[in-house]
């Protein structure tokens, strides 16, 4: 009857012990709408890739946030995927809100551009604030050489002028 016992009390412990493992670490990043969510205190740092059912349509990452006051010259760093380069940059484009464009730049890094990973880029643009309206778009626009509109992209952030 005690070994009985003993091999029903080491069964749940493996049984419980495997729970453990299978369940994962209450000390990690989870992907929650988007964007990488703390869960409980991970000791990694957080993801740079993005996530969730849009992550590879996400080629840039920019680090303004939509509707941010901007004043000039402005300047703006983020993260795009290599083939959004050519020759190390891409341009970028400001708007008011009808679409005129008042100032421009070219985004640039100094990494290896030529890959599929991401890679941290660097923009500066002076820009006079408009007379009338206080909102605008930053436009980023993937580089194509080729001409061909299937390889044309862009990104556009909201932002608000001061």
């Amino acid at each position: 009857m005690k070994k009985r016992l003993i091999i029903i009390i080491i069964i749940i412990i493996v049984l419980i012990g495997a729970l453990f493992i299978l369940r994962g670490s209450e000390d990690t990043w989870i992907c929650e709408n988007n964007e990488w969510v703390k869960h409980g205190n991970p000791k990694a740092p957080q993801p740079t890739d993005p996530c969730g059912e849009n992550k590879q349509e996400q080629d840039i990452v920019v680090y303004l946030e939509e509707n941010q006051v901007i004043t000039s010259p402005l300047i703006v760093k983020g993260r795009a995927r290599g083939t959004w380069f050519f020759e190390a940059d891409f341009p970028v484009v400001l708007v008011n809100w009808d679409g005129l464009i008042i100032g421009q730049g070219i985004a640039s890094t100094k990494e290896n551009w030529m890959t599929e990973d991401f890679v941290e880029f660097e923009v500066s643009i002076d820009f006079e604030k408009p007379d009338y309206g206080k909102n605008g778009f930053l436009i980023f626009r993937k580089d194509n050489p080729s001409g061909l509109p299937e390889y044309d992209d862009s990104f556009e952030v909201f932002v608000l002028f001061e």
